[in-house]
């Protein structure tokens, strides 16, 4: 019998749409046409976690750039992801069906995600679904990217309910970490990341490729 959550806390990419190798395409052409590298595709997935000044950091260093310079790779890059990925915009499988009953049985829902505010809204109002969540957590509102667990921290404490009770859904393992720093449950989505490399991690309720299956209907039943 799964135990019924109070709250569902989602991130964004990855997790709610299945873009990841979009915002790798995007740091690849960055980090190798315009800063001077020769990065392969793993070895910047493998970066594709925390906030875009931080992503830059790890790969080039902590002084390599400014922090204009930062600001401004990070929405050039954005706006690069953006442009490619519009077309492709869609929810993960499930995910439209399953906002909407959670929505309907009155569970508060929100996004914590280290996106920057650009671009949740490019999601969230490009597929209009804004009205689902009750709270926001973006990049730009937290001092500490996961496995931190001050995103999801943030996203309880707007929703009101105590992070015990909350369900996050996430990609990386990262994330899943904050959320077992945060004290909270998981569910991943493997649009990006195996199976095999959560099992470290004792918070894992169930992996899913997508937003089908049974688990899904029990969870709200």
């Amino acid at each position: 019998m799964i135990r019924k959550p109070h709250a569902l806390i989602f991130d964004m990419n990855g997790t709610m749409i299945n873009d990841m190798d979009f915002h790798t395409k995007a740091w690849q052409r960055i980090f190798n046409e315009e800063l001077g590298g020769n990065f392969t595709w793993d070895e910047v997935k493998v970066q594709m976690y925390g906030k875009n000044p931080e992503v830059l950091e790890r790969v080039f260093g902590a002084q390599r750039f400014t922090e204009a310079e930062k600001i401004e790779l990070s929405l050039a890059k954005e706006q690069r992801y953006q442009q490619e990925y519009l077309p492709q915009l869609a929810l993960l499988p499930g995910l439209a069906e399953f906002l909407e009953r959670a929505y309907q049985l009155n569970i508060p829902m929100a996004v914590a995600s280290a996106a920057i505010p650009f671009n949740i809204d490019f999601v969230l109002d490009n597929l209009n679904i804004r009205h689902y969540f009750k709270a926001i957590v973006s990049a730009d509102d937290v001092l500490l990217s996961k496995p931190h667990p001050e995103t999801f921290l943030k996203a309880a404490q707007q929703l009101q309910i105590a992070p015990t009770n909350c369900l996050v859904f996430e990609d990386v393992p990262k994330g899943a970490e904050a959320a077992l720093n945060a004290q909270m449950p998981a569910v991943i989505l493997t649009t990006t990341h195996e199976q095999h490399e959560f099992t470290h991690l004792p918070n894992i309720i169930h992996y899913s490729p997508d937003f089908n299956g049974s688990f899904f209907s029990e969870l709200l039943s």
